[in-house]
């Protein structure tokens, strides 16, 4: 079993998106061996943000409400993928990449902007899912 965990700063928007994006897609795929989940550097138990359900619901994935997880532990076993690379450094002892490494860019945060500034945060998280989800494909084949 393979488990990853986005990370963002409040677990509001980008992660959250990313998380429920890259389940979408390993259930597409039908790739059962990848548990995901989402959390927070800063997160204070707040919903997931309006804008990111409405691009949620246009990706057809899973829009309903979520109180944001703040990320305290770390679990060796996980590969956190966080938004920034000034997030990097904040998980110490810990399996790290970066957006930027997948996707090439930071994915910086939406929140409070507009709905077209989300849907571009979505389709920037979309690219690195897809990198990801092709190495976890050929990590399997070794």
């Amino acid at each position: 079993m393979i488990k990853i965990c986005f990370v963002c700063s409040g677990n509001t928007c980008r992660s959250i998106m990313a998380e429920r994006l890259m389940k979408k897609i390993l259930k597409i795929r039908k790739i059962s061996d990848v548990k995901v989940s989402s959390k927070g550097i800063f997160a204070t138990g707040e919903n997931i943000t309006d804008n990111a359900k409405a691009v949620l619901k246009e990706y057809k994935a899973l829009a309903s409400n979520r109180k944001s997880v703040k990320l305290k532990k770390i679990d060796k076993g996980t590969l956190y993928i966080v938004m920034t690379e000034n997030m990097k450094d904040k998980i110490l002892d810990g399996k790290v990449i970066t957006m930027r490494a997948l996707s090439g860019r930071d994915i910086t945060d939406p929140f409070g902007q507009s709905i077209e500034v989300y849907r571009q945060t979505a389709s920037d998280i979309m690219q690195g899912i897809e990198k990801l989800i092709l190495n976890i494909t050929m990590w399997r084949e070794k």
